[in-house]
């Protein structure tokens, strides 16, 4: 059955308990939840983050005993599957970790990355992820894979014809960045989230803000008269 194209763009999905054990929060509950499938199967992309293998451990662990297959999407030194438009293809949900957006475009733009994804998207496999992996999904946003000083990327998949950005509550110049491009016109219209929140859309549009922690909200970032003037979208919680 054909599902309709789902995008979760998130700044969060998990946290650390007491013992320091990654663990699938509410957002990355609710991407899974997404998949409609009993026992959903998620592929991790750590490619943002250079392919850290302690990252790719992290998050196998974080699902230990839970009702999901996890396997992963490797790109360096080389790609760890066979066929990288069958592996992909063949998942209930993506789920794309944090680190360098302007580093995942590249590698994703080099092994073709790009246009399974847009498949995947349109064959309705949840595309999801936090950070960097929510903003690939977009036409762009502020990033910090330049250096400390935030910079814009704008060559996103734009498979959401929006600007996105993350971090918004906890990183102090990801908000001013993010008006500045939409004032003048570097970016469209543009949707970001505080840690914690995510943004659900259905297709091409924005379909719900979800939480997973408390006060943590979504919002929508337009041009008015050369300016930004900034919405603020109150959550769902997430499960």
């Amino acid at each position: 059955m054909t599902r309709t194209p789902t995008v979760l763009a998130t700044s969060g999905g998990f946290s650390y308990d007491a013992r320091g054990t990654l663990r699938p929060a509410g957002l990355a509950q609710l991407a899974l939840r997404l998949t409609g499938a009993d026992r959903p199967k998620l592929c991790f992309l750590p490619t943002a983050s250079g392919d850290s293998v302690n990252y790719v451990q992290l998050t196998y662990a974080a699902f230990a005993g839970w009702s999901v297959d996890v396997s992963h999407l490797s790109l360096f030194p080389m790609p760890n599957v066979e066929d990288i438009r069958a592996h992909v293809l063949a998942q209930d949900v993506l789920w794309v970790g944090g680190g360098s957006v302007a580093g995942l475009l590249a590698m994703w733009r080099l092994h073709g990355v790009d246009d399974v994804m847009r498949e995947a998207w349109e064959a309705g496999v949840v595309l999801a992820g936090v950070s960097a992996g929510s903003i690939c999904w977009h036409a762009g946003g502020p990033t910090d894979s330049f250096g400390p000083m935030l910079r814009a990327v704008t060559d996103g998949l734009a498979l959401l014809p929006y600007g996105n950005g993350v971090h918004y509550d906890s990183e102090e110049q990801r908000r001013p960045l993010l008006h500045h491009m939409v004032a003048d016109g570097e970016l469209p219209a543009s949707y970001a989230t505080d840690d914690g929140a995510g943004l659900l859309y259905r297709g091409t549009e924005l379909a719900g803000v979800y939480a997973e922690k408390d006060g943590a909200r979504g919002y929508l970032v337009e041009a008015a008269g050369g300016e930004a003037k900034e919405t603020v979208l109150d959550p769902q919680p997430a499960p």
